[in-house]
């Protein structure tokens, strides 16, 4: 069935939109967990160092997430109609469009967004003075990230520059084929087999690795919370992303232009939208509540040791004062010992609620 507008407009729209979305969530992420970084130096808390080591690894992770929701939208049809922003470009720069397309996504934004997920997974199970809480951990790890998908994106950019040329002998081909001309100089982007192919190779090894390594850390968690949070990041990485790659080669069974082939592309955005999602909400947000709310914790801890302390220091005082003297240097000075007349009879309840109050002003 052809592609009417209506339903070209409204795929674009949802895609943008949805785009627009995780980019929003993903900057509030970077920032929050900026915040909590310099939060940490600042009020000089070793302890909680290690949930603010792999900082840049997990804003690095959030780009990626970002560079290819940018990507999918550069792809759509609804930028290409009349009177939109690629509209302008004729047909040799849409091809190139959807050229670089296939390499930036394909080739790089994807495969670079799950190896960083597998490598902050891996984090956890490093030794310490290797692992996140080493100054050199986050650059190592950047660089190990792009020696891993350097296979994938060599592949990718030979299907992008052999196919043109196997185009020519093999006009049905689907295994390289990339762009569909069509009426009114719009140029629609297709997935090549060939890079599909590669790509769920890719997806296969890392979804057996991420299972492996998924098992190792539940042995060593025993908190439910974290247990059910490995779980939920294991199964939407293992089951969406093959998911996606499954959906990109079946598109090729359908042209570019119908009902059921944008339907089927948009599907496979959904999956793995869904995964860069959960992976952010498991992997960035999460880490950084739980330390903020164990920082929390730790300024109730303190305030208690301070007031307790408090609390013994008046004790002292007030059995090494005789009852008589205290009455009458009470009786002599009520006008000005009053605030510390009431503040005896007022007792432990009363002190308490005033040193915690002081005392949480200190702490923040």
């Amino acid at each position: 069935m052809p592609l009417t507008s209506v339903v070209a407009d409204a795929l674009g729209v949802v895609t943008i939109s949805f785009v627009a979305a995780l980019g929003l969530t993903g900057l509030l992420c970077i920032f929050y967990s900026t915040y909590f970084r310099d939060r940490i130096h600042y009020q000089s808390q070793p302890q909680l160092r290690y949930f603010s080591g792999p900082s840049l690894v997990r804003i690095i992770f959030i780009l990626f997430a970002i560079w290819w929701g940018l990507g999918e939208i550069l792809r759509l049809e609804f930028l290409r109609r009349d009177g939109r922003v690629l509209h302008t470009l004729d047909s040799n720069w849409q091809e190139t469009v959807c050229k670089c397309y296939i390499v930036s996504n394909l080739g790089f934004s994807e495969p670079c967004l799950f190896v960083t997920l597998v490598f902050l997974l891996r984090a956890s199970l490093q030794k310490t003075e290797l692992g996140p809480l080493s100054q050199k951990w986050n650059f190592r790890t950047m660089i190990y990230i792009l020696l891993c998908i350097l296979p994938l994106f060599a592949l990718q950019m030979t299907v992008v520059l052999v196919g043109p040329k196997y185009m020519d002998l093999h006009k049905n081909s689907y295994f390289f084929k990339i762009t569909t001309g069509y009426p009114n100089d719009v140029v629609r982007c297709f997935y090549p087999l060939l890079g599909s192919i590669f790509l769920g190779l890719f997806a296969t090894m890392l979804t057996l690795y991420l299972f492996w390594l998924g098992r190792q850390i539940l042995i060593l968690v025993i908190n439910k919370g974290l247990r059910k949070r490995v779980y939920t990041l294991i199964f939407s990485v293992s089951s969406f992303y093959p998911l996606r790659v499954l959906l990109l080669g079946l598109s090729v069974l359908f042209k570019p232009g119908d009902v059921v082939f944008e339907v089927v592309a948009f599907l496979a955005f959904l999956s793995l939208l869904c995964c860069a999602g959960v992976g952010i909400c498991i992997l960035v947000y999460f880490p950084i509540a739980d330390s903020l709310a164990l920082k929390n914790l730790q300024d109730m801890e303190a305030t208690r040791s301070i007031i307790e302390e408090h609390n013994d220091t008046l004790s002292l005082i007030a059995n090494c004062v005789p009852h008589d003297d205290y009455m009458e240097n009470s009786g002599e000075n009520s006008s000005t010992k009053q605030g510390s007349a009431s503040f005896h009879t007022m007792g432990r309840d009363g002190f308490v609620e005033l040193s915690l109050f002081s005392t949480s002003q200190h702490w923040n």
